[in-house]
């Protein structure tokens, strides 16, 4: 027996062979009959609905013993498929919202009960941001969905086409090294395809869906945050972002005033290689001297004229605690500032 799909008007979808032709006219009769199935000549006719609405009609050509029972299957198998398709992106079209922080309180739980998701599970929310020039045929959407498994509690989706977002159950991970690590598994399976140049930040642990918002906004400002001042970092919490958060929130006018009050005309980045390297190292041995000139390969006392000739001309001592914080906030804030300007 050969099978077709055709639409409620007759018009062919698909079909196994080319002996269809006579089945279309009998199309519109049975499209308006109440039966759910009928036979006219050689062919059977079998109805598919999707919400009471008929999008679909299956038909069967030959005269088998078993062309009634492949046509029944076929079109319960064809509104199984529909269902499970219109779920999906209904699922994806909740998800985005939800994130997107577009739905009522009321809507949240209504329709997260309809598509049969959990309300209360510890979720939070992970942003992976690709290169698009070492991106695979295969879009990076597809991959991790691949990644994540058709059976995960998981959800992935692109909210934007910069980068791709994943709900991440978490309710089975309690501590906060699993999720990392979890991070860095995705990470090097993006890696391992060729895309190196992969980013992935994530938000805090929520318990309800109406706060995983929360959550997609405070991954994303980790991913851009991180791209101003954690630059080493590829992977990336929140609660990671320290000082750098505060600052990714400042007016840029107000940075301005800040550095101009400390430096005047002058700005930090402007030193040269010699003196930044010098005070980097410095930081990254909490402001001790005799560890920082060990590693710089210099003497002590070389070191110490560095520090004063920076405490002549910017009055900051860097071997006092509170200059110490003052000349690394207006390297970041010289930092965040030279960023944005690019961004423009």
């Amino acid at each position: 027996m050969e099978l077709a799909v055709l639409d409620a008007d007759g018009r062919e979808v698909v079909s196994t062979a080319d002996v269809f032709a006579g089945a279309a006219g009998s199309i519109p009769e049975f499209a308006a009959s109440p039966a759910d199935s009928q036979t006219a000549g050689n062919f059977q006719f079998f109805k598919v609905y999707e919400d009471r609405q008929l999008e679909y009609i299956v038909v069967v050509c030959g005269n088998s013993d078993s062309s009634l029972l492949v046509g029944k299957m076929s079109a319960l198998q064809i509104t199984g498929l529909l269902g499970a398709f219109k779920e999906h992106y209904d699922r994806d079209s909740f998800m985005k919202n939800l994130l997107l922080d577009n739905l009522l309180l009321i809507d949240i739980y209504e329709r997260a009960k309809k598509l049969h998701i959990q309300a209360n599970s510890q979720r939070l929310v992970m942003m992976i941001e690709t290169d698009p020039l070492q991106r695979t045929e295969k879009d990076v959407l597809s991959l991790l969905q691949e990644y994540i498994g058709g059976g995960s509690a998981d959800f992935v989706t692109a909210v934007d086409e910069s980068a791709v977002v994943i709900v991440k159950d978490v309710s089975a991970q309690g501590r906060p090294s699993d999720i990392e690590k979890g991070a860095y598994a995705m990470l090097s399976y993006l890696e391992g395809l060729g895309m190196t140049n992969t980013r992935i930040a994530y938000g805090t642990v929520v318990g309800e869906l109406k706060e995983i918002s929360h959550s997609y906004k405070e991954a994303k400002m980790a991913l851009d945050v991180s791209k101003i001042f954690y630059e080493e970092h590829k992977v990336i919490a929140y609660n990671q972002l320290g000082i750098g958060r505060l600052i990714y929130q400042l007016p840029i006018p107000l940075c301005k005033m800040f550095i101009r009050e400390i430096f005047g005309d002058r700005s930090p980045d402007e030193f040269d290689d010699e003196t930044l390297v010098t005070i980097n190292k410095f930081f990254e041995n909490s402001l001790n001297v005799s560890e920082t000139s060990r590693q710089l390969f210099i003497h002590r006392n070389t070191l110490v004229y560095r520090l004063d000739k920076l405490l002549k001309s910017t009055g900051l001592d860097l071997r006092v605690f509170e200059d110490a914080i003052t000349f690394k906030i207006a390297m970041m804030v010289v930092k965040y500032m030279n960023y944005m300007e690019q961004d423009r």
